[in-house]
This record gives C-alpha cells, sequence and structure tokens, in this order.
C-alpha cells in the first residue's frame, strides 16, 4: 500500500508516474515538522537496519552515517564524503515496522540515520514545498517493486551494450582508437565498445568532430562496425561560448540557456572554456538539445554517455571575479599571502554553492533558481536525448547512461557509478552500490573497472573485472594520466581474454535477468537480507550479493588475497569457470567457508535446485552461438531464459 503526503507546493519532478491521491498530513510513522523547514523523524529499533539511496556511500545498510543528496562533482569517494554524483532519496526500513519513504524533492536533503544520535533517524531540508510516499509492504523486496511500479519501467539498452568496453580519457584520433580495436582482437580479447572521451570533438564543442583527428568519421564508425566495435561518445552539459558554433548561436537566439537574474545568459567554465548550460528543465529547450544528438546518429553512431551533467562547474565569472578581488591586496612582490588564503579561495571556485544559486531555469515562464532543482538537471539532460531518439529513430533501441541523475531518470538511461580511483575499498563499494540503484531503477549500472584516477595494478584489474563479468555495464575506464590499463597492456594476457570471456558465457543468463528485472519492477541485484530475512548471519553480510533469482556472488577485494571467507545461507554449488575453458562444480553445505580464487578464475554459487544457462566464449556479443547453449547446476532444475521476443 502506498500513501501520498503533500507539504507546501512541491516541484513536479516526473519522478512518479502513478497517479496517488493524497492522503492527508500525518503519515503512520515518525513525526513531521514543518515550519521554516522541513523534517521527519523516526525511532529505529536497536536492530532497524536502512536501505536505498541509491548512489551513495558506505555500506549496503546505511545506519550510522550522514548523507546529502545534492548531485556533485567529486571524484574523490572517500568515506568521508556525503553526495555523489546522483540523488535517490528512497529508503526502506526493515525492523519491528518495515516501510519505504521515498521524498520527492530536488534540490538538497540530509538523510541523518542514526548519526546524530544513534537510534533517530532524520530526514530535512531547507525548503517545506515536498512529496513524501510512505509505502507498506510485506517484505523490504515487496516495498521496493511497489515503488519501482509507481516510478515506471527501467531503461533498456541494446544488446551489444552487455558486452565489454574499452575507454580512456586521452584516446585523440582514429590512430588511438585503431590501437585500442587491434589490441584487443589481435590478442582474442572479446571487445564491444570502445568509448570517446572529449578528445574526439573540436575544442570540446558538443556534437562536433575535429577533422583533422577523424578525416572522414562516417567511414570510421563504419569501419569499427565492421570490426563488430561501437564506437560511444561523451557528450558535456557546458556549450562552448564562440561566435560561429551554431549550437551556441542558436541556443542564444531561442534563450535556451540558463539565465542569471538580470536576464543574461549565465556563464560558468568548464572543459571548453567559458560555456552556457543549456536550460534542461525547459521542455523546449530539452527538446532542442536532445535533436542535436542527430548529427552523430546519422555518423552511424548508436550510443552516448552523458558527462558533467550535475552540472560541474570549474568557474564562474562571478566567481572568478571574487578571487580576483579577494588577491589583489596581496599582488605586489614584497606582499606575503596568507597560507590559507590562496588554496581556499581557488579551491572553492569549482562547483560552488553559490554559483548555483546564480543561474535560474524558465519553468512555464517562471524563473525558478537553479539550486532549488539543482538535482534534475542530469536527470532532464538524459531525458532529452532519449526522447529524441524515439524521434530520429523510432523503435531503436540506442546506449544511454550518464553520470548524473535523480529517480525517474532510469527510464531513460543507466548511470555509470562516477570518477573512481583504481583502490580496492573502490571495489568493494562498487558492489555495494548495486543493490541501492536497483532499487532506485537503476539496473544498467557498473564502475569503471581497474579505477578510473590513480595507477591500477594487474592483481586488482582481473578481481575488479571477475566482478564486472556480472554487472551490466562492464567498462574498462582511465584517466589521462594514469598508467595505461588496456587488458592487452598487462603480462600473461590469456588471464584477461579467460576472465572476460566468462561475461560473454554468462551474457544469456545475465541479459535474461536484466529483462526479468526491468519487466516486473524487479532488482537483479539483493542484498542477502532481501533473500533470507529470518537468516540473522544473511543480514550481516555486505560483501555478497544475490543476482537474479539463481546466484550468489562473492567477489574478492583485498590485495594479494588467495580467496575470500564465504556465507552460504543454504547448500549451493561452487561453481569455477577454469582458465582452461572447463567448469568445476562443488556443492557446499550452508555455513562458512574459505574459498579459494585464483586470479584468472570467475567463481560464483548456484542455488539448490537451480541452474542457469551457458554458451561458448565469444570476442564479441553478436558472435554468440546461442545453439551452444547448455545449463549448469542442478539437473532438475528449469531456467525460464529470457530474450528480445520477451519485449
Amino acid at each position: 500500500m502506498i500513501q501520498k503526503y503533500v507539504y507546501g507546493t512541491p516541484f513536479n519532478t516526473e519522478s512518479v508516474i502513478a497517479d496517488i491521491p493524497c492522503a492527508g498530513q500525518s503519515p503512520a510513522y515518525g513525526r513531521i515538522s514543518v515550519g521554516q523547514n522541513f523534517c521527519f523523524s523516526y525511532q529505529m529499533g536497536k536492530k532497524d537496519r536502512i536501505y536505498g539511496l541509491g548512489e551513495a556511500n558506505r555500506g549496503i545498510n546505511k545506519r550510522g552515517y550522514q548523507y546529502t543528496s545534492f548531485c556533485s562533482d567529486d571524484p574523490n569517494h572517500t568515506e568521508s564524503k556525503r553526495s555523489l554524483y546522483g540523488a535517490h532519496n528512497f529508503i526502506v526500513i526493515c525492523g519491528d515496522n518495515t516501510f519505504g519513504l521515498y521524498f520527492d524533492y530536488p534540490s538538497a536533503i540530509t538523510f541523518d540515520i542514526g548519526y546524530s544520535s544513534p537510534d533517530l533517524l532524520t530526514v530535512s531540508c531547507e525548503g517545506t514545498d515536498l512529496t513524501l510516499y510512505v509505502i507498506d509492504g510485506e517484505s523490504a523486496l515487496d516495498i521496493t517493486k511497489q515503488f519501482r511500479e509507481i516510478i515506471g519501467r527501467s531503461y533498456i539498452p541494446p544488446k551489444f551494450a552487455f558486452g565489454f568496453g574499452q575507454s580512456r580519457w586521452g584516446y585523440a584520433d582514429e590512430s588511438d582508437f585503431q590501437k585500442v580495436a587491434d589490441g584487443y582482437r589481435n590478442n582474442h580479447i572479446p571487445l564491444d565498445m570502445i568509448y570517446m572521451d572529449i578528445d574526439y570533438m573540436k575544442d570540446y564543442k558538443d556534437f562536433t568532430v575535429d577533422s583533422d583527428k577523424f578525416p572522414d568519421f562516417h567511414a570510421f564508425v563504419e569501419e569499427m562496425k565492421s570490426k563488430k566495435i561501437h564506437l560511444i561518445p561523451i557528450i558535456d552539459a557546458g556549450v562552448k561560448i564562440e561566435k560561429g558554433y551554431d549550437v551556441y548561436e542558436e541556443g542564444c537566439e531561442k534563450g535556451y540557456f540558463c539565465k542569471r537574474a538580470d536576464g543574461s545568459d549565465f556563464v560558468g567554465a568548464v572543459w571548453p572554456g567559458r560555456t552556457h548550460f543549456p536550460d534542461m528543465i525547459n521542455p523546449e529547450a530539452r527538446a532542442w538539445f536532445g535533436q542535436k544528438y542527430e548529427r552523430l546518429i546519422s555518423e552511424g553512431i548508436d550510443g552516448f554517455w552523458n558527462d558533467m551533467n550535475e552540472p560541474a562547474i570549474f568557474y564562474s565569472d562571478e566567481g572568478l571575479a571574487e578571487v580576483r578581488k579577494a588577491l589583489r591586496p596581496y599582488m605586489d612582490d614584497d606582499v606575503e599571502i596568507p597560507n590559507f588564503l590562496l588554496g581556499d579561495k581557488v579551491d572553492a571556485l569549482a562547483n560552488s554553492p553559490e554559483d548555483y544559486k546564480r543561474f535560474y531555469h524558465n519553468v512555464n515562464g517562471k524563473m525558478i533558481r537553479h539550486d532549488k532543482v539543482h538535482n534534475l538537471y542530469g536527470f532532464n539532460m538524459t531525458r532529452a536525448a532519449s526522447e529524441a531518439f524515439e524521434k530520429i529513430a523510432p523503435g531503436k533501441r540506442f546506449l544511454m547512461f550518464s553520470r548524473s541523475s535523480y529517480i525517474g531518470m532510469h527510464r531513460y538511461g543507466g548511470i555509470w557509478m562516477g570518477d573512481n580511483h583504481s583502490w580496492w575499498s573502490h571495489l568493494l563499494l562498487n558492489l555495494k552500490m548495486l543493490p541501492s540503484l536497483n532499487m532506485c531503477g537503476f539496473l544498467y549500472t557498473g564502475a569503471d573497472l581497474g579505477g578510473f584516477g590513480s595507477d591500477t595494478t594487474r592483481d586488482l584489474l582481473l578481481r575488479w573485472l571477475a566482478l564486472g563479468v556480472f554487472t551490466p555495464l562492464m567498462r574498462n575506464h582511465a584517466a589521462l594520466g594514469t598508467r595505461e590499463q588496456e587488458c592487452y597492456q598487462f603480462e600473461d594476457v590469456e588471464d584477461f581474454r579467460h576472465v572476460i570471456g566468462v561475461r560473454y558465457r554468462l551474457l544469456p543468463y545475465i541479459y535474461s535477468e536484466y529483462l526479468k528485472a526491468a519487466l516486473n519492477n524487479d532488482m537483479m541485484f539483493k542484498p542477502l537480507a532481501f533473500e533470507y530475512p529470518d537468516d540473522e548471519m544473511a543480514c550481516q553480510v555486505e560483501d555478497q550479493l544475490m543476482l537474479g533469482n539463481e546466484i550468489m556472488i562473492a567477489p574478492v577485494y583485498t590485495q594479494n588475497a588467495d580467496g575470500r571467507y564465504v556465507y552460504l545461507p543454504e547448500d549451493m554449488a561452487c561453481i569455477r569457470f577454469l582458465p582452461d575453458g572447463t567448469i568445476a562444480k562443488e556443492t557446499l553445505h550452508a555455513g562458512h567457508h574459505y574459498i579459494k580464487i585464483a586470479l584468472n578464475e570467475v567463481v560464483f554459487f548456484i542455488r539448490s535446485g537451480k541452474c542457469i544457462p551457458v554458451v561458448d566464449a565469444a570476442e564479441s556479443v553478436d558472435d554468440i552461438q546461442m545453439d551452444t547453449l547448455q545449463y549448469i547446476g542442478d539437473p532438475e532444475g528449469n531456467y525460464l531464459l529470457y530474450d528480445d521476443k520477451n519485449l
């Protein structure tokens, strides 16, 4: 049962698509305080567990910390960070009372989950205009399914998007991409996608291709497709201010950029330098921007990733002027600058909260200050693309995922988990985010395998790939200036060929479970607690996940480990994909086990009475031979295989 409570005059985020009548002002759980600010408070039981918040830091059980939903461009995902790239305000409380809460509020909102006081949950924001949905159900999974039903069906990408992809900030021209394609194909490592970061553009201008680097881009796209490789370009939020650049000139002429209070176009610097931001909240501007994707689609492109769409701002004209003013008294050679001043002032330029108060959106003729709807920007940028795809190529499925997001964007695309680092802790964080994101509708997701920032290591990349085998988005991505981490760069390349090959052997199962989760408002990845709520040990486990209804994954995430401890809530079959291509199976009883896992093995567990489909390895999704299909697990098990015919 879902009840809706409306406070003040909320902004219509369009995250909920179901028509639910208002139930009044006082929900059955907790206390509501509405004065100058809104606050929900609830006294938690000692053993209550709190799940949700989508792309959030720390554990699967969110109890014990404070989180703020405010889409933030911050690549250093240390445990101290309270905001990441997404804003996903859905939680489920599991305990004596089990219920869900969705706070539909597009600005900053803070979830204090036993941080200020160990047993107190408080959800607060500066405004008083929001909608609260309270969901009662039989279990956490039941509540999640009800929530998923009211926010709409999750995005389903094309099948090639479930292949392996290689990316790097720094692939600049045709020769760089050709080198990557040859490196994978010559080493027979499976590959379906190569991603194009900002260097492919002409002066970082959206919807342009640098003709010096790509003399015949259409021919190059088709050449890659002939090798069964899709090129996936990036699109950034900021539009370069440059006379003669038609996207800039059209946006100015039509009034489609975000405005300052005085009506002039707001200026924020990003990769191209000084830019304007398209007004993604304005439907007309959104349709205009979305139509621009056709320029690359006409060149043969069938997938995109949207970036820098929190929106990220390196500095604004106003912010830069303030720094110059503050530093002016110290510009003489003999005047010493206070130690803190230079760093503090310059560091504060990027993504300044003050800048988010300096520009406005046109919403039905009314000017709305950006910080009041900040969390909707990335959502609506991706919506712009998705809605345009339907007009440009009706019925065709495009690959689309984004960095920033809000609940509701899951209908239009997926997300990757942002600019992580080559840290073992981020491998574990990748695992822990999966069920929380699934709860909020985001099924097509994954992290930058091997880590984006910092230098990866061979063992870290192999262990991360062994997790990535199971995530819908499986992409190796690295930053400019870091160690080259394409899989063929490392010794014993056959280990990488095998691990990635396991993804293709399991792809019929992964794709099938994805479709089931999307079409049935289900979760693809679940905490063990969702499947075994009466097993106290299972409820404590946060480094193993259930995938679909058949398997449990338990990746190694520790440096130099030759395996790991695993808890089995029931008897399961330990399945081991060995580097010689064979599959070993061992039946294990419920309980604790130490499982040795070599760097070149992929290991997971199949539940009693269950089986899953596998096929022979292939070098691309198109090369998968379904006539090699067999089933592993319980010989008496039955598996319902979903494919595109189920759509």
